[in-house]
This record gives C-alpha cells, structure tokens and sequence, in this order.
C-alpha cells in the first residue's frame, strides 16, 4: 500500500484492478479527466468518467492518408499511438469568445469573458505531445505579449503520461528527440506492464502534486525487475518507429532550398485543405471574427483556429501573399522544422506523425526532407539545375 512518504522520483506499482481507485482520487481531488476513448472510428480525448470509457483492447493502425481501428489481443487500456485530437484543443481552444457586447441607452457595454477554467487531468499524455505542450508554452507564455486565456488553462492543468508500448506507423519521435520516453514536465508518468498473469502500471511520481493524487491509491513499491521490464517496453518502441527524419542542419537544409523543385512535386499533390496544422500538436495559427446579431443589440468577438493553408490567412490588401499551394506548403514546413528555431529556440515538430497520417493525400514530412537532403549529393541534373 502508499505511504505518507511518497515523493518526487518515486515509482511504484499500480494494479489494474486499482485503476478505478486513481480515477477517483483524481475526481476527489476537483478534476475533470480529459482522456482516451473510442468514437467515431477514431481514438480521440473527451471527458473520462469511468475506465470503461478507455479505449481497453483497442490500437490503431498507421500509415500516409491511413488509419484505422484494431482489436488487440488482451485489454490494454494505452495500447494505440496517438489519434486524431491533441491536448491543445482543451489549452488553446479551437473557438474563444474575446468579449461581448451590449446595446446600451448609452452606447455600448463591454462585457470581457471570465478567465476561470476548470480543473482538468490530461490522462495518457505521450511523451511527444508533453514536449508538445511545452513548445506551446513557449510560444503563448514564454514572450513579451502573454495569452492569458492559455495561461489560465495550463495553470489547471495535472498531467498524466503514458510512456508509449508500441510505435505507430507514422511516429518518428526518437528521431526528434522527444521520445517515446518520457522524461519532464509530468506529474505522473505510466507504462502498462501486461503479462500473461500480469497486468499492471509502473508509476514514477513527477510532482508532489503526483504524489497527493496517489496518496490513498493503494500501490506497492516497484521492484528492480518491474522497472527494468518497463525500460525494455520502451526501448523496444524506440526501435521499431514507422518513419525517421535525419535532422542534423535541417534548418539551413532548408534554408538553402527555398527554391528547391520538390517544392513543386509536393504542390501538385498537396490539397492546401490544412488538415495537418488542425491536428499537429504545435500549431497555433488564429484569426479574428467579430459577429452581430439581426436585432444589432449584441456583438461578439471571437478568436478560432485558422491555418497558414488558407488563401485568406496571408491576405492583405492586393491579394493573399502566398498565393500558391507551392508557397503555403513551404511556408508550413520551412517554418515548422527551420525558422521556428530562430524564433523560438526548437524545432516546432515532434515527430507524433498525425500530419501524415491525416493528410488525405499522404504526403510524409519526412519523405519531403528526405528528398531534399537527397539531392544535395545528386548530381546537378538530378536537382533540376540543367
């Protein structure tokens, strides 16, 4: 059973027939638990009020344009890589009323928008998507200009990892360094341990807010096998990643290909739709809408996801500057795994694989650099400067 002396680093064992009492602590404690669950074909996170709102024998199956729904052969609860949602939807919202506004006999009264967000637990955070929300903290709380409405959320927010037991087939995290391990920034971290007379969680505690949520869970101290099986799940996932990207100068790589003729290729087959900055886990283009109702007695403004594939977000007066899908494409990835890094210090790719796994057409991130890189080492008719 837990201690009084639980703390930081501390790892311990979590039995599945236990699980039930941690969602409850979790509850006890004023949490909402945002969570895995199967809908629509799809593993998505939505409220999770029970463990038989998980995903329990379910994984998934990835590739380019591709992904799809499988029954595993026992009841993990974790055993899928990452689906279509990712935790900024719940952090960065998709649609945020600013303020609003009423008619007066005065004129107008504006009426700002509380900042008083639930108290949410992220239960199965990868190790992608922790680095994930970090990059996002950077952009909206790192900087001069603070989004408070992001800085309310994230301030609400327990974070339960999930160390991954299995690669999909478009994940190269290990090759961005950003997983599938996870190391920081958690407050408590899992790996399913399934055997065929076992089935349990190992638990490292990262905060002491981790370690109150464990509290009155009943666990039992990890033994040096038990961590030691962990570490392997791990490794094992490290090495079996459905793609790779080699990213040593990938910044000047495509900083000297600006005018690189796969730009072109990747434009003829790319539908400019934005599906991979809607569920990249790093992205966070918006734009400004204000509304008014029939009566004129009431207007709003709201702030909602946009995409830097869309004519109208480069638009300014004279026409939208990137007006090509040659240009938005390039601008998505040059500013993704380049000039990211000069504005924010790390690349803004995590290697969760979604934006090819989603994208309709199939087209691979890493087959784009990789062929880019390529051609550097080609001869010179190969590169289209004949």
């Amino acid at each position: 059973m837990a201690t009084n002396a639980l703390q930081q680093g501390d790892r311990l064992i979590l039995e599945r027939e236990h699980f039930p009492l941690f969602l409850a602590s979790l509850h006890n404690q004023g949490y909402q638990i945002i969570g895995p669950t199967v809908r629509e074909s799809a593993i998505v996170y939505d409220r999770i009020n029970s463990v038989d709102d998980l995903p329990v024998g379910y994984t998934d199956e990835q590739d380019g344009g591709s992904y799809r729904l499988k029954r595993r052969g026992d009841a993990a609860l974790f055993g899928y890589a990452v689906g279509p949602h990712s935790w900024k939807k719940f952090l960065h919202l998709t649609g945020l009323r600013l303020w609003s506004a009423r008619r007066t006999e005065s004129g107008f009264q504006l009426q700002p928008e509380s900042q008083q967000p639930p108290k949410l637990a992220f239960l199965g955070v990868r190790s992608c998507e922790l680095h994930a929300i970090a990059i996002q903290d950077t952009v909206f709380l790192s900087t001069t200009y603070r989004d408070p409405a992001y800085q309310a959320r994230r301030e609400q927010v327990c974070l339960i990892a999930v160390n991954c037991g299995q690669a999909g087939g478009t994940c190269f995290c290990a090759s961005m360094q950003t997983g599938p391990k996870v190391t920081a920034d958690f407050d408590l971290a899992l790996t399913e341990l399934l055997g065929e007379h076992q089935h349990c969680f190992l638990v490292e505690i990262g905060t002491a807010l981790g370690a109150k949520i464990l509290q009155d869970v009943p666990t039992c101290l990890a033994s040096t096998e038990e961590i030691a099986h962990a570490e392997h799940i791990v490794a094992e996932t490290a090495e079996h990643m459905g793609r790779t990207m080699e990213t040593v100068d990938i910044k000047d790589l495509l900083y000297r290909n600006s005018d690189h003729p796969r730009w072109d290729d990747v434009a003829s087959r790319c539908l400019t739709c934005g599906n991979c900055t809607m569920v990249c886990p790093t992205c966070f283009c918006t734009t400004v809408e204000d509304t008014t109702d029939l009566s004129g007695q009431r207007a709003e403004r709201w702030r909602r996801w946009d995409s830097c594939f869309s004519m109208d977000f480069s638009y300014i007066v004279g026409g939208s500057i990137r007006s090509s899908s040659k240009a938005r494409y390039r601008q998505w990835m040059t500013h993704k795994l380049a000039s990211w890094i000069d504005q924010f210090g790390t690349s803004g790719c995590v290697g969760c694989g979604r934006c090819i796994t989603w994208c309709p057409v199939g087209i691979d991130i890493t087959e784009e650099v990789r062929a880019i890189r390529a051609s550097e080492s080609a001869p010179s008719t190969e590169r289209g400067d004949a």
